[in-house]
């Protein structure tokens, strides 16, 4: 018997063109005399629906399209297809109204409905607020083999693995007493970096523990701000890998089940996993390498679906001459097309000659389209405006942002005009302790790397210019400066960025106190500055675009801090003397 994963990239809501996905996928498989197909957690209505859950033809047209698929498949093959379904019993128990399930369909019709039983609740998780839990144990027969059902996080509660359970019960402990022949794990699990060797680690550990097959079949795509890299994989009953999907690629993948049952199951040492070393790329030369190339290939297909699925053709964005304007040009380029791409170079009289010049090797580099706009006259408009109020004080922030908001300005209107899709290109570092200007170079309707630390700004522009020279030279080398000033330089009010970085992470990623973070080694002055910027700094991040996640910890839809707040947990009384 053969099993095939559809690894698909269903558009949320758009659940007619998902259903056909899904059957198109069943053909092709059918043609390679597959019997059993399985695609991703909710593949009918794509991950995740979040508040369109709450519509209830939403859910009635699911139900709906999930009976015609079953009419329209291929006689001889199965289908587990993610959906969702409502709970009957809500009137009487006070539960969630909906199941996050998965339909086996057969035969033209649906034969079996199973549930999700665990639900997260964390970081950009948060299906408790739509689904009830399943209570029964998922699993079927199909030619004499019976195969066990869990659905994402059915899968991540092994207290052998992490040392810990996080829920009362473990489904596939549950699904291997049962004697299941087959675990299917059928996911939407989003990209962060190294993400997939820890899946894999976990996988190669169920495989090895219970000694049955696991095949996990994942979603792949953009959806606003998450990334889903597919990577869909099977492991043989030793915990051995023998079939593996593309990353960041749809891709259907066919494996006989012979295939997966090893013929000798040897003992092998179940690995221990230290949960925080995935927050951190391995330092090796190759992990350098291939993280590079896993975080680009996120951003790009983060943009590509962001863009295709919105409905724009073309982006715009500010070209500065600096580095990060450059790696989103890059990533913009490789996702949609350089002639899809316009970039606007807007000096100022702060602007320096090379910024122009370096701006202009980036757009011959990357041959995207180009447009120049002088704004001294736009400035200088503003200083007349202004100057009865402003009159009698020293030029500052506010004068240096009106620099920042006529660029913001300039592109919304170009946008506007032609229908492009502005991308802003502020770095996590800077989204963090404000360095960033509402209504200015915060405009637009995607933060490409609003996740990606300046110091990977950096490692990824190196990583591009590996064969040949796509950013210029100079723009990596030079100093980082926002030029709204003569001679200005982020040095001037920031720490170097490998110590910014490295103390965001402790904040952001890690929740460590200033105790902690100083007894790390960084200086107790530098820490409570920086915290004080990321407190203050939280009521712009509300306001920014939705930003491509690719860490553990983002400024999205995962962070949900207060603005006005006051934290203890950061008080000077703490840091040790």
């Amino acid at each position: 018997m053969k099993i095939a994963i559809a690894q698909l990239n269903p558009t949320i809501g758009d659940i007619t063109n998902n259903a056909q996905q899904i059957i198109t996928a069943a053909k092709n498989a059918d043609k390679q005399d597959v019997r059993l197909l399985l695609t991703p957690e909710l593949s009918l209505c794509g991950y995740p629906p979040r508040d369109l859950l709450l519509y209830p033809n939403f859910v009635e047209s699911m139900g709906q399209e999930l009976k015609a698929i079953a009419t329209q498949l291929p006689g001889n093959i199965a289908v587990l297809v993610g959906t969702v379904e409502k709970n009957l019993h809500t009137t009487s128990k006070g539960q969630k109204p909906l199941y996050n399930s998965m339909a086996l369909l057969n035969g033209g019709e649906i034969k079996q409905v199973f549930h999700k039983h665990l639900l997260p609740t964390y970081d950009v998780f948060d299906e408790d607020r739509y689904f009830e839990p399943g209570y029964e144990a998922n699993h079927f027969t199909i030619d004499e083999i019976k195969i066990g059902v869990s659905i994402c996080e059915d899968l991540w509660n092994d207290e052998r693995f992490w040392g810990k359970r996080s829920y009362e019960v473990n489904p596939i402990e549950e699904l291997a007493q049962l004697e299941v022949d087959v675990i299917v794990n059928l996911s939407a699990s989003p990209y962060t970096v190294g993400k997939q060797k820890l899946r894999e680690a976990m996988l190669h550990h169920a495989a090895i523990s219970y000694r049955k097959p696991i095949l996990y079949a994942n979603q792949v795509g953009g959806n606003d701000d998450l990334v889903f890299d597919g990577n869909s994989v099977m492991f043989n009953s030793a915990g051995e890998i023998v079939s593996h999907a593309k990353d960041f690629e749809s891709d259907l993948v066919v494996m006989e089940l012979d295939q997966l049952v090893s013929s000798s199951l040897l003992q092998k040492k179940i690995p221990s996993v230290d949960e925080n070393a995935f927050h951190k790329a391995d330092p090796t030369p190759d992990r350098e390498e291939e993280s590079n190339q896993e975080i680009f290939s996120a951003l790009v297909l983060g943009v590509k679906d962001y863009v295709r699925k919105c409905g724009f053709k073309q982006a715009i964005l500010g070209l500065s001459g600096g580095i990060d304007s450059a790696l989103v040009a890059a990533i913009a380029s490789e996702a949609i097309g350089a002639k899809n791409v316009l970039g606007v170079l807007m000096p100022s009289p702060y602007s320096s000659d090379h910024s122009i010049s370096d701006a202009v090797d980036l757009v011959n580099n990357l041959g995207i389209n180009s447009q120049k706009i002088e704004i001294k006259k736009a400035m200088e408009a503003y200083d007349t405006i202004l100057e009865p109020m402003f009159a009698k004080t020293e030029f500052g922030i506010a004068e240096e942002n009106i620099q920042s908001r006529i660029r913001g300005n300039l592109l919304m209107a170009i946008a506007n005009k032609f229908g492009y899709l502005l991308l802003s290109t502020g770095n996590k570092s800077e989204m963090a302790v404000g360095y960033c200007t509402l209504y200015g170079d915060m405009n637009g309707g995607l933060a490409v790397i609003a996740d990606v630390p300046k110091t990977i700004v950096f490692k990824l522009c190196r990583w591009l210019n590996r064969n040949q020279e796509i950013i210029p030279e100079n723009i990596i080398t030079k100093p980082p400066s926002a030029e709204l000033k003569p001679d200005q330089k982020d040095s001037d009010s920031l720490p170097p960025y490998e110590i910014l970085d490295d103390i965001l992470d402790r904040i952001v990623c890690q929740h460590q106190s200033t105790a902690e973070i100083v007894e790390a080694g960084h200086d107790t002055e530098t820490v409570s500055k920086v915290i004080k910027l990321v407190t203050r700094a939280e009521f712009k991040r509300r306001q920014a675009p939705p930003g491509i996640k690719i860490t553990d910890r983002a400024f999205g839809t995962g962070w949900r801090m207060p603005i006005a707040k006051r934290l203890p947990i950061y008080e000077p009384t703490k840091v040790p003397s």
